[in-house]
């Protein structure tokens, strides 16, 4: 199953939107800054 997530870098900051297979998992890439990508770029 699929699951939209949005998240962002931070209060009033750039908003990013994607699709993941695994969300609790991609919460917590996105907490911690991995894997390298554009939420990691922008903070």
């Amino acid at each position: 199953m699929s699951a939209v997530c949005m998240m962002a870098s931070r209060k009033h900051g750039t908003l990013y939107i994607g699709v993941t297979s695994d969300l609790l998992l991609r919460v917590s890439q996105h907490r911690e800054g991995a894997p390298d990508g554009f939420t990691k770029r922008l903070v």
